[in-house]
């Protein structure tokens, strides 16, 4: 619910990774669309530069679709000290980009995305996708993972809220 208890309409689900980036604008309460969506792959020149570009592409589709919050995945443990730490990072960027776009933020653990969308902690990224198919009325998934990635996590936001 937003800041006046109204029910979410629009909410952009941003899935943070290291080279690429998903992300999924969807609306609806009780029927839900996809407004937009795509994967950010843009190299920077550099690391300071990569999320720089990260901000500017996320602003721009906050400025184009103008969602009323931002949904993320929380981080979780890796074993990979370098990939957390650049999924961390990326995730600074998000934060620091909802912030200024005054966009309230909701956080998710996977497990809490999968039991959103197939009532199942331990469902597995087939069956996930496969809900997202269903839920979204698409014809087929996106290529690329991050872009369904991110719209779970953005639908979890529709479907998490009380009415």
């Amino acid at each position: 619910m937003d800041e006046h208890g109204r029910r979410l309409k629009r909410v952009l689900g941003v899935d943070p990774g290291t080279t690429r980036v998903g992300y999924a604008v969807l609306e609806g309460a009780k029927n839900h669309s996809v407004v937009a969506s795509g994967v950010f792959t843009e190299r920077g020149t550099n690391p300071a530069h990569q999320l720089f570009l990260l901000h500017k592409r996320l602003r721009g589709v906050i400025r184009r679709t103008k969602p009323e919050a931002i949904a993320i995945e929380k981080l979780f443990f890796s074993k990979n000290v370098k990939t957390a730490l650049a999924v961390a990072e990326a995730r600074g960027i998000i934060l620091l980009t909802a912030e200024m776009s005054n966009l309230r933020v909701y956080e998710y653990t996977p497990q809490e995305i999968k039991i959103a969308l197939t009532s199942r902690g331990n469902a597995d990224k087939k069956q996930v996708a496969a809900m997202i198919r269903l839920l979204l009325h698409l014809s087929r998934l996106p290529k690329l993972d991050d872009e369904t990635d991110a719209m779970a996590i953005a639908l979890t936001a529709l479907v998490s809220q009380p009415i």
